[in-house]
């Protein structure tokens, strides 16, 4: 029985982490507004838009003229999750016959709005902006199943944890200043101030509780939360060459946000108050963009992301208490390119692909099955038209394309043989702005 304890437990750090990626470097997106993301991101040496620039490079906005942007993606998860645990595997007898099941995320459309506003002088050689960005986050919502094990209904009346909804949103509000050096150098310092809400049903990020005295731990609900507070910081670099080569540096700290915090209840209906901390990573970023051909652009960025540590990802696995200590993360490291071509005084168009590693070790794959790391490739289309000279609409769409990951459930002991999780994830997302030039 307590090996069928364990392992139900360890269903519930899968199922949990089983998360619908937002098309994304681990938990940051690859892109924000409709301009950045058709360039697959790249922006560091390639100030297209006030948004892109607020993201990865603050002082990119010398390059800027006067404008605000607004925008809108509309992001569509795709996951599926499917289950095995043969006959016997969990000890003699349990199950009794081999159980396997899939099912499907019903997490639906995410909208992620944009802003940014740029006040460029051109008689002085600061520029200042705002941007207050969704730059993160990612959700599941998968329906309980008589079928598919980790779904199920917990011990005593199952193997798995039931319905299971999780979800992350991180928005950042980015003042900048930026400072032209000289005619091609400038650069740029952004303090970063962040709200972030974060739900996990059941919370397998506190400890178990038997309050009820049957024998059997549950986790309690981690839905009853207030979105807290973050800061951090931000400084770029951008360097315009006299042979069309534009460069680019930028270093985002890590964003420290106080505890996430919880109104919940122990198996009885006695209060608790429950906190986990999650913050996020250092950034940085380096790119180049060239501008030789007439009307073209095209633009790379790499990048590094500090999973590894930073708090909430670098620790992984069973804490002695039974709650999970974190993601378990590595660092990343990304690719992002583009294109934009100018096809008539009013009209461009964009391509873009992105590329990232994948933070997660052997050792931790069990604990990480659908994480947003699932998915590492994405292909972007988009386009831009003027309608008078100071006003423009932009829209791009985006697809990532499908990964899957398997790998056997541990319990406390290590990893079960005779057991199994696959996940499969991929997305679709599209992006509208309009951007109004002074």
């Amino acid at each position: 029985m307590q090996h069928s304890i364990q392992c139900a437990s360890a269903i519930l750090v899968i199922a949990l982490f089983n998360i619908s990626a937002f098309g994304q470097f681990g938990s940051t997106l690859t892109g924000v507004g409709a301009v950045n993301r058709s360039m697959g991101g790249a922006a560091t040496a390639a100030p297209l838009d006030s948004m892109g620039a607020f993201q990865w490079n603050p002082a990119t906005i010398t390059a800027l003229p006067t404008s605000m942007d607004f925008g809108l993606e509309l992001m569509l998860p795709h996951s599926q999750l499917s289950s095995r645990i043969d006959a016997g595997s969990l000890g003699a007898g349990v199950p009794a016959s081999t159980l396997s099941g899939s099912s499907k995320s019903d997490a639906g459309v995410f909208p992620l709005p944009e802003f940014g506003l740029v006040l460029n002088d051109q008689e002085s050689a600061v520029t200042v902006g705002l941007g207050v960005l969704t730059v993160g986050g990612f959700g599941v919502n998968y329906p309980g199943s008589t079928s598919n094990p980790l779904l199920m209904p917990p011990l005593p009346n199952g193997f798995g944890v039931g319905p299971i909804h999780t979800q992350y949103q991180l928005l950042q509000v980015i003042p900048t200043v930026a400072l032209k050096l000289t005619d091609r150098f400038s650069v740029g310092f952004s303090p970063i101030v962040n709200l972030a809400s974060l739900s996990v049903d059941p919370g397998i990020l506190a400890p178990p509780d038997n309050a009820s005295g049957n024998g059997f731990a549950t986790y309690p609900s981690m839905n009853h939360g207030a979105f807290q507070w973050g800061a951090g910081f931000q400084l770029g670099a951008y360097y315009v060459a006299d042979n069309d080569w534009h460069y680019g540096a930028a270093f985002k700290s890590s964003q420290w946000f106080n505890d996430f915090e919880y109104n919940s209840q122990d198996q009885t209906g006695m209060p608790r108050q429950l906190a986990f901390q999650l913050d996020a990573p250092t950034i940085v970023s380096v790119g180049t963009s060239y501008s030789g051909f007439d009307r073209s652009l095209f633009a790379v960025d790499a990048r590094y992301f500090g999973y590894g540590n930073t708090q909430g990802y670098e620790a992984g696995g069973f804490l002695p208490t039974g709650a999970v200590a974190g993601l378990g993360w590595k660092d990343v490291f990304a690719l992002s390119s583009g294109a934009q071509r100018q096809i008539t005084d009013a009209t461009s168009v964009r391509i873009g692909y992105s590329f990232s590693t994948n933070p997660i070790g052997d050792d931790q794959a069990f604990f990480n099955i659908g994480s947003p790391l699932v998915i590492q490739h994405g292909a972007y289309l988009g386009a831009s038209h003027n309608i008078t000279p100071r006003f423009k609409v932009s829209i791009a769409y985006a697809h990532f394309f499908e990964n899957s990951t398997s790998g056997l459930i541990h319990g406390a002991a290590g990893p079960i043989s005779g057991t199994q999780v696959t996940s499969h994830a991929s997305a679709d997302s599209i992006v509208v702005a309009a951007s109004v030039t002074f």
